[in-house]
């Protein structure tokens, strides 16, 4: 069953989405810790989710913008905003379309279904997946998943885009400079220690699929995938 995720703080707006929703066969999921979003995303996986804009502590934006930093799924925002501007700024900030309150339900469904009809369905963009392949390990960058042995772990967008920079350099070094710029080449400034967080990360998801040791620090240059080193947990 596919899932709808709703991340609105009005109660009433979002139990009546709900409802009407699970109508048409989807599973919902409300959110309702509005600090902790990504963390419910992360767990509930949804298809599609539906986001408003005015919510506490952080905006519908901020939390599309870290949704998009490890997923592709459909974002509708929906909003009592009605400016232009509004509508222009979700886009800018990762949502795939936009809805006013106050809105008719069959309105909200007919977008769902050409959202999810666009993203895994009959008008989902027909091509061979991406794969990348070194020495039985595989990287799936449209699925943010990697796998090794039949074991498969979930990727961020960020840890994804480490491995597969790895894998394209593999045997060589891959360079601190050259895995900055091109994760984070929006920014003007990006603190080193931000690589190596991701770097942990990285060798952690390794580790979930039985490959020890498997990034190398080299020392004034960057990092080396050691796929060799698979065996030791053999």
């Amino acid at each position: 069953m596919e899932k709808i995720m709703i991340v609105e703080d009005d109660m009433k707006i979002a139990d009546f989405l709900s409802s009407y929703i699970e109508k048409y066969g989807y599973e919902v999921t409300i959110a309702k810790d509005f600090e902790h979003v990504l963390d419910t995303f992360r767990e509930v996986q949804p298809s599609l989710l539906l986001l408003d804009i005015n919510l506490p502590s952080y905006d519908g934006y901020y939390w599309c913008r870290q949704i998009r930093n490890e997923s592709i799924c459909p974002v509708i925002f929906i909003s009592a905003r009605t400016g232009e501007m509004d509508q222009v700024m979700a886009l800018e900030n990762g949502g795939d379309d936009f809805i006013t309150k106050p809105f008719h339900p069959d309105i909200v469904m007919a977008k769902i279904r050409s959202q999810m009809r666009r993203a895994y369905g009959e008008y989902a963009t027909k091509y061979k997946e991406r794969v990348l392949v070194k020495e039985g390990l595989s990287l799936y960058p449209e699925r943010l998943e990697i796998s090794f042995k039949n074991e498969v772990t979930q990727l961020t967008k960020k840890e994804s885009d480490i491995i597969e920079s790895l894998l394209e350099r593999y045997p060589r070094v891959a360079g601190r400079q050259d895995l900055l710029e091109k994760l984070w080449d929006d920014q003007v400034y990006v603190d080193e220690n931000t690589l190596n967080v991701n770097i942990t990360r990285v060798r952690n998801k390794f580790q979930e699929i039985g490959i020890e040791n498997a990034v190398e620090t080299v020392r004034g240059a960057g990092y080396r995938l050691r796929i060799s080193w698979k065996e030791e947990k053999s």
